[in-house]
Protein backbone atom coordinates (compact mmCIF):
# COMPACT_ATOMS: atom_id res chain seq x y z
CA UNK A 1 0.00 0.00 0.00
CA UNK A 2 1.30 3.19 -0.98
CA UNK A 3 2.49 5.61 1.87
CA UNK A 4 -0.60 8.10 0.76
CA UNK A 5 -3.11 5.41 1.06
CA UNK A 6 -2.14 4.36 4.13
CA UNK A 7 -2.69 8.12 5.73
CA UNK A 8 -5.84 8.30 4.26
CA UNK A 9 -6.88 4.82 5.71
CA UNK A 10 -5.07 6.04 9.48
CA UNK A 11 -7.66 9.23 8.92
CA UNK A 12 -10.50 7.07 8.71
CA UNK A 13 -9.87 4.72 11.80
CA UNK A 14 -9.06 8.12 13.41
CA UNK A 15 -12.28 9.38 12.70
CA UNK A 16 -14.03 6.09 13.49
CA UNK A 17 -12.21 6.03 16.71
CA UNK A 18 -12.69 9.73 17.66
CA UNK A 19 -8.98 10.68 17.95
CA UNK A 20 -9.49 14.53 17.70
CA UNK A 21 -5.90 15.33 17.68
CA UNK A 22 -4.70 12.25 15.81
CA UNK A 23 -7.28 13.11 13.10
CA UNK A 24 -6.06 16.78 13.09
CA UNK A 25 -2.74 15.83 12.84
CA UNK A 26 -2.99 13.34 9.80
CA UNK A 27 -5.48 15.73 7.73
CA UNK A 28 -2.70 18.43 8.22
CA UNK A 29 -0.52 15.98 6.36
CA UNK A 30 -2.62 14.74 3.49
CA UNK A 31 -3.88 18.68 3.03
CA UNK A 32 0.33 19.43 2.59
CA UNK A 33 0.52 16.64 0.56
CA UNK A 34 -2.74 17.38 -1.29
CA UNK A 35 -1.13 21.11 -1.71
CA UNK A 36 1.97 19.95 -3.07
CA UNK A 37 0.68 18.03 -5.74
CA UNK A 38 -2.01 20.86 -6.98
CA UNK A 39 1.30 22.99 -6.73
CA UNK A 40 3.17 21.03 -8.69
CA UNK A 41 0.39 19.22 -10.88
CA UNK A 42 1.52 15.71 -10.14
CA UNK A 43 1.19 12.84 -8.25
CA UNK A 44 3.47 12.47 -5.47
CA UNK A 45 5.04 8.94 -4.65
CA UNK A 46 6.10 7.46 -1.57
CA UNK A 47 9.58 9.32 -1.67
CA UNK A 48 7.75 12.48 -1.90
CA UNK A 49 5.47 12.13 0.67
CA UNK A 50 8.37 11.19 2.77
CA UNK A 51 9.36 14.51 2.27
CA UNK A 52 6.46 16.58 3.27
CA UNK A 53 6.40 14.59 6.35
CA UNK A 54 9.88 15.30 7.13
CA UNK A 55 9.23 18.98 6.66
CA UNK A 56 6.09 19.00 8.81
CA UNK A 57 8.21 17.13 11.66
CA UNK A 58 11.21 20.11 10.72
CA UNK A 59 8.51 22.99 11.15
CA UNK A 60 7.23 21.24 14.56
CA UNK A 61 10.83 21.16 16.14
CA UNK A 62 11.32 24.92 15.28
CA UNK A 63 7.76 25.37 16.41
CA UNK A 64 8.71 23.58 19.76
CA UNK A 65 12.16 25.81 20.46
CA UNK A 66 10.73 29.21 19.55
CA UNK A 67 7.24 27.67 22.17
CA UNK A 68 9.68 26.68 24.51
CA UNK A 69 11.29 30.07 24.87
CA UNK A 70 8.24 31.83 24.87
CA UNK A 71 7.00 29.43 28.09
CA UNK A 72 4.32 27.96 26.12
CA UNK A 73 4.24 24.29 28.01
CA UNK A 74 0.99 23.48 26.48
CA UNK A 75 2.12 24.31 22.99
CA UNK A 76 5.02 22.29 23.19
CA UNK A 77 3.22 19.49 24.39
CA UNK A 78 0.91 19.71 21.40
CA UNK A 79 3.55 20.18 19.23
CA UNK A 80 5.35 17.24 20.59
CA UNK A 81 1.95 14.76 20.15
CA UNK A 82 2.33 15.90 16.14
CA UNK A 83 5.93 14.67 15.90
CA UNK A 84 4.53 11.41 17.50
CA UNK A 85 1.62 10.94 15.19
CA UNK A 86 3.99 11.97 11.80
CA UNK A 87 7.19 10.05 13.30
CA UNK A 88 4.66 6.79 12.55
CA UNK A 89 5.13 7.43 8.91
CA UNK A 90 8.33 7.55 8.65
CA UNK A 91 10.95 4.36 8.09
CA UNK A 92 12.94 3.14 10.26
CA UNK A 93 15.99 5.48 11.07
CA UNK A 94 19.51 3.88 10.01
CA UNK A 95 21.53 3.06 12.95
CA UNK A 96 25.01 4.33 13.26
CA UNK A 97 26.98 1.37 11.62
CA UNK A 98 24.69 1.55 8.64
CA UNK A 99 25.26 5.59 8.02
CA UNK A 100 29.17 4.84 8.20
CA UNK A 101 28.67 2.42 5.95
CA UNK A 102 26.59 4.01 3.52
CA UNK A 103 29.15 6.90 3.63
CA UNK A 104 32.02 4.71 3.29
CA UNK A 105 30.53 3.49 0.14
CA UNK A 106 29.24 7.00 -1.12
CA UNK A 107 32.73 7.96 -0.76
CA UNK A 108 33.95 4.86 -2.87
CA UNK A 109 31.40 5.17 -5.65
CA UNK A 110 31.94 9.35 -6.19
CA UNK A 111 35.41 9.38 -5.66
CA UNK A 112 35.28 11.89 -3.23
CA UNK A 113 38.60 12.93 -1.67
CA UNK A 114 38.04 16.39 -0.16
CA UNK A 115 35.26 18.57 1.16
CA UNK A 116 35.09 20.07 -2.72
CA UNK A 117 33.24 16.68 -3.52
CA UNK A 118 30.30 16.99 -0.72
CA UNK A 119 28.08 17.45 -3.34
CA UNK A 120 28.66 14.53 -5.50
CA UNK A 121 28.29 12.41 -2.00
CA UNK A 122 25.11 13.56 -0.65
CA UNK A 123 23.49 13.42 -3.76
CA UNK A 124 24.54 9.64 -3.42
CA UNK A 125 23.23 9.34 -0.14
CA UNK A 126 20.41 11.87 0.37
CA UNK A 127 18.25 9.28 -1.81
CA UNK A 128 18.99 5.91 0.06
CA UNK A 129 18.74 8.13 3.59
CA UNK A 130 15.72 10.25 2.63
CA UNK A 131 13.74 9.56 5.97
CA UNK A 132 15.69 7.31 7.76
CA UNK A 133 18.69 9.93 9.13
CA UNK A 134 18.68 13.30 9.83
CA UNK A 135 20.71 15.28 6.72
CA UNK A 136 22.03 17.68 8.95
CA UNK A 137 23.74 15.34 10.80
CA UNK A 138 24.35 13.03 7.81
CA UNK A 139 26.47 16.45 6.02
CA UNK A 140 28.08 16.58 9.11
CA UNK A 141 29.55 13.12 9.59
CA UNK A 142 30.33 13.38 5.31
CA UNK A 143 32.17 16.52 5.92
CA UNK A 144 34.20 14.95 8.71
CA UNK A 145 35.28 12.02 6.93
CA UNK A 146 36.53 14.26 3.81
CA UNK A 147 37.72 16.51 6.32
Amino acid sequence: MALKERITEDMKSAMRAAEKERLATIRLALAAIKQREVDERVTLDDTQVLAVVEKMIKQRREAIAQFQSGGRADLVAKENAEIAVLQGYLPAPMSDAEIDALVAEAITATGASSVKDMGKVMGFVKPKAQGRADMGALSARIKQKLG
